[in-house]
């Protein structure tokens, strides 16, 4: 993997991630344009993880810094009511990925299921589009539950985290602000404990990647990956999501039929 390839990939990891588009299909996608194995490479996929992680924390640092403030307070407190829902929300996705981590990356090779989880997450994003619910305020425990149980589906290649987190919440009735936000939050302890995982393997030296490419990797992940998230924010809130919907839609239908013809 050379520097270019290492930031064209940071790129489409740092617009996927926040974008309901799925990144895992994007990624996938862009391996086979660029041919980089990228599914076999730890460090480089580390170090994605760890830039669009450094980007939420940037983007989100005022609401992070609430909730931190709120966890130590002596007193039951909003924010750790907040905290438990988010940890509440992790737990689907931790028994999926420690369970059947091994047997769903090998699905990330299969253009054709790539393109199928693409078309569910078109649907869900229309349906949240149309679907007009008595909205509120506040993220129930339930409703973070069903979340996190949507985020854990979206382990599949193919099918958007961002998308379905967001589509369950706006179909469960939670404000278009507090979905977005809880979404992305919810998705940090998540990534660090994949990023833990796969360093604990041992085999982070495996198919080691150039310190230029890693860097560039870096960057692009980082600075693209702040932009999508404050833009994704805004998408949320003005309920634009059906553009996404007709791009998966669109895309998804293409992997499919490069695929079979």
């Amino acid at each position: 993997m050379d520097t270019l390839q290492a930031i064209l990939l940071g790129i489409v990891q740092g617009i996927t991630e926040f974008l309901p588009v799925s990144s895992s299909g994007h990624l996938q996608i862009a391996k086979e344009l660029l041919g980089v194995e990228l599914e076999n490479n730890i460090t480089f996929d580390v170090t994605l993880h760890a830039a669009t992680v450094l980007s939420t924390f940037v983007v989100m640092r005022t609401e992070i810094a609430r909730l931190t403030r709120g966890v130590f307070s002596r007193s039951y407190t909003p924010e750790q009511a907040y905290v438990l829902k988010i940890v509440l929300s992790m737990i689907p996705a931790g028994i999926v990925g420690i369970a059947f981590g091994d047997r769903l990356e090998e699905l990330f090779g299969t253009l054709w299921f790539v393109g199928a989880m693409l078309l569910v997450t078109a649907a869900l994003l229309a349906f949240a589009y149309y679907a007009h619910p008595r909205q509120k305020s506040d993220i129930s425990y339930r409703d973070a539950l069903i979340i996190g149980i949507a985020q854990a589906a979206a382990t599949l290649p193919g099918l958007s985290r961002s998308g379905s987190t967001i589509a369950t919440g706006l179909l469960l009735g939670d404000a278009k602000p507090a979905t977005a936000r809880f979404s992305f939050l919810m998705v940090i302890p998540v990534i660090l404990g994949k990023m833990l995982l796969d360093i604990l393997s041992g085999d982070m030296a495996a198919l080691a990647v150039p310190a230029p490419a890693l860097i560039g990797g870096f960057v692009a992940a980082f600075v693209v990956g702040a932009l999508a998230c404050k833009f994704m924010i805004r998408i949320v809130e003005r309920g634009r999501l059906i553009w996404f919907a007709i791009y998966c839609a669109v895309l998804g239908s293409v992997c499919i039929t490069s695929y079979l013809f």
